[in-house]
């Protein structure tokens, strides 16, 4: 079931996206005064589709890893002489460049309404207060300590852990000061420390624990808020609102202590010492064995907490009217953007590690725990992959985007083509240069299952 449903969050996610970049393609197009013969969403053969009173085909096709826009174009055959001004190829290269640009400024112009969605409607987030540092970590030698609020990176607004890990990330690697504006009883103050050169672990995406910076968590006590079916705890017995105070006679301070007890006991019979309706009583549970995506093997007993709530004061809600929603879409895309270049930056020259790279299997596992977490999650999810999908279209490489715009502009400045045989070599170069990255981000998708 959790199979059909990461299928259906992959469709469903790259289906949007891809309908959103080549219906910038096929808008702009349009205006431009090109016959587009077909608007395909994915590949292959279509098993729908249907025309309109212009003539042009839209399918849907069996393969949704992407789409096209086709449009009339004399390099790929024989144009009728009434129809020679409505193929691309007799466009300027002015046009043809702004029919390239309009995909991923259709991915951008997405990406600003679903953040301007967001603010208007609203959201939640706990606020970053800090609950350890790690001794001599870039964290403790600017002088964080237990309890501060921060509320700047660098003289931009932090609202939550994610835009702090968003802002660290693009330092990393870096030799000069980061600055932290922080909140402590009451009083802003601002810290700075010196990079060093402070980088990321080879397979650390974020960026906060290897920073020094142990968030800041209310205390979950070890009471079971769920018994999944036919597990190992079910099967012992456990209850709903049972509170383990002890393993094999030692006391469990928290739920995250029972659970490091759990998991490194695969197998092993264990004396839980538990409460139930004001009494003591011991239950023998054994964890069943589970290895770990990453090759580790622990115990697992079918058994999650009950939950925690936040305390009020810890949590900010944030909103803003219709009209200063927009700044706010703007700003996160723009902190999108500049995110994802410093990423592909931060690849090429080995501060970040390449095995980052994500292919289909992981979007789609992501899209799926996206829409498992709510609205608000997913909506973020697809801002990000719009924008991300909109830079690496506009990338200088032939095949993609932003190789089209350069074979134009290169037209417009020598006001002649290239030949048709640099243009076909630019191709197989782009077309393999895309192939390999393909090849590497499905083999490290394959590498995290």
């Amino acid at each position: 079931m959790q199979l059909v449903q990461t299928i259906l969050a992959l469709v469903v996610t790259l289906g949007i996206l891809v309908t959103i970049h080549e219906f910038g393609h096929f808008w702009v197009a349009r205006r431009c005064g090109v016959k587009v013969l077909r608007f395909s969403v994915g590949f292959g053969k279509p098993f729908y589709s249907w025309y309109d009173k212009h003539g042009t085909e839209f399918a849907i096709a069996a393969i949704p890893l992407g789409g096209y826009v086709k449009m009339l174009d004399e390099r790929e055959g024989p144009v009728a002489a009434h129809e020679r001004d409505q193929a691309f190829t007799s466009k300027p290269p002015g046009q043809r460049i702004a029919i390239a640009a309009a995909g991923p400024v259709a991915n951008f112009l997405f990406a600003i309404a679903a953040y301007w969605l967001l603010g208007v409607v609203g959201f939640s987030s706990v606020a970053p207060i800090v609950g350890g540092v790690e001794p001599e970590s870039v964290a403790a030698r600017m002088g964080l300590a237990n309890g501060m609020e921060i509320v700047a990176v660098d003289d931009r607004d932090v609202v939550s852990w994610r835009d702090i890990n968003m802002r660290l990330l693009e330092r990393a690697g870096e030799h000069d000061r980061v600055r932290i504006t922080v909140l402590e009883n009451g009083q802003r103050q601002r810290l700075s420390a010196d990079l060093a050169g402070w980088r990321l672990d080879e397979e650390e995406t974020y960026p906060l624990q290897q920073f020094g910076v142990t968030p800041w968590r209310p205390a979950v006590p070890a009471v079971l808020g769920q018994i999944l079916p036919e597990g190992r705890a079910e099967a012992a017995g456990l209850q709903v609102g049972d509170r383990v105070l002890a393993v094999d006679g030692d006391p469990v301070a928290d739920w995250f202590e029972l659970v490091d007890r759990i998991q490194a006991a695969p197998e092993q019979a264990l004396q839980l010492t538990i409460v139930r309706d004001q009494q003591e009583r011991t239950v023998t549970v054994t964890p069943k064995t589970h290895t770990t995506e990453q090759g580790k093997v622990i115990g697992l007993v079918g058994a999650g907490v009950s939950p925690v709530e936040w305390p009020d004061e810890l949590l900010r809600e944030v909103r803003y009217n219709p009209l200063s929603a927009l700044p706010y879409g703007l700003s996160e895309t723009w902190s999108d953007t500049r995110l994802t270049l410093v990423a592909i930056k931060k690849m090429l020259t080995g501060l970040l590690s390449p095995t980052n790279l994500s292919g289909p299997i992981t979007i789609a596992r992501v899209a799926e725990a996206s829409v498992s977490s709510g609205f608000e999650d997913f909506i973020r999810f697809l801002a990000y992959l719009s924008v991300s999908l909109g830079v690496l279209n506009l990338l200088p490489v032939p095949v993609l985007d932003g190789g089209h715009i350069v074979f134009y502009a290169i037209e417009a400045i020598r006001r002649k083509p290239l030949s048709m045989q640099a243009q076909a070599l630019g191709m197989r170069i782009g077309l393999a240069m895309i192939l390999t990255l393909m090849v590497f981000a499905l083999y490290n998708d394959l590498m995290r299952l």
